[in-house]
């Protein structure tokens, strides 16, 4: 979805907590999901993950059954009735849209300059917006990390994730619950749902 500038390693390893790291990592497992059809081996690395018996668990609990049970090739005709479809899909997972029901709008060109103030750049091959919700997921993990250069401040990630997350994740992950096409999706949405209302909280009681 983007493309990167070299990672600065020291940095990484002495500031990214193992929380910041699983948080990281989620984000970018919610991407790689939204951004193509999984492939079969994806499913079955999700089908081996498990969780706890709090909100997040027990959704990454009833994803990984279902990936257990799921086949690519009825994955990828799922995605492609949610998010491509005959014009177009069940869903349009666009920030643009959801916020203004307009694509290309200003939620677009907004994200678009935080993406060059921090270095951020569409890749090569990709047409969609940006502001689709796989690359949101894909660019929040890297800030985390620092794959932008240097980890994002705790005050950044919350900067970044109020302005063009926040406002209307958590509603298109529950949309995407109730899809009348969404079977794997759906426990994908219901982790996203989760996690995004943990994320909301966490930046919530943060310090400003």
């Amino acid at each position: 979805m983007t493309e990167e500038t070299p990672m600065t390693a020291v940095a990484d390893e002495i500031r990214v907590t193992e929380e910041d790291r699983l948080r990281a990592d989620l984000y970018n497992f919610l991407g790689l999901l939204l951004a193509t059809p999984p492939e079969q081996m994806l499913l079955e690395q999700t089908a081996v993950l498990s969780g706890d018996d709090g909100d997040l668990g027990t959704a990454i609990n009833a994803l990984a059954k279902l990936a257990s049970l799921s086949k690519a090739a009825t994955v990828e005709s799922e995605f492609n009735k949610l998010f491509i479809g005959l014009g177009r899909g069940e869903l349009l997972p666009y920030a643009s849209y959801y916020l203004t029901g307009f694509l290309n709008e200003k939620p677009l060109a907004a994200l678009r300059r935080d993406m060059a103030a921090r270095g951020m750049t569409r890749g090569q091959n990709v047409y969609e917006p940006e502001d689709n919700i796989a690359s949101l997921m894909e660019m929040m993990g890297a800030l985390i990390v620092g794959r932008f250069g240097e980890p994002a401040s705790l005050v950044d990630q919350k900067t970044f994730f109020n302005k063009h997350i926040g406002p209307w994740a958590g509603h298109f992950f529950s949309d995407l619950e109730a899809a009348k096409n969404s079977v794997l999706y759906a426990s994908v949405g219901a982790v996203g749902r989760v996690f995004m209302e943990i994320e909301s909280e966490g930046f919530r009681m943060s310090a400003e």
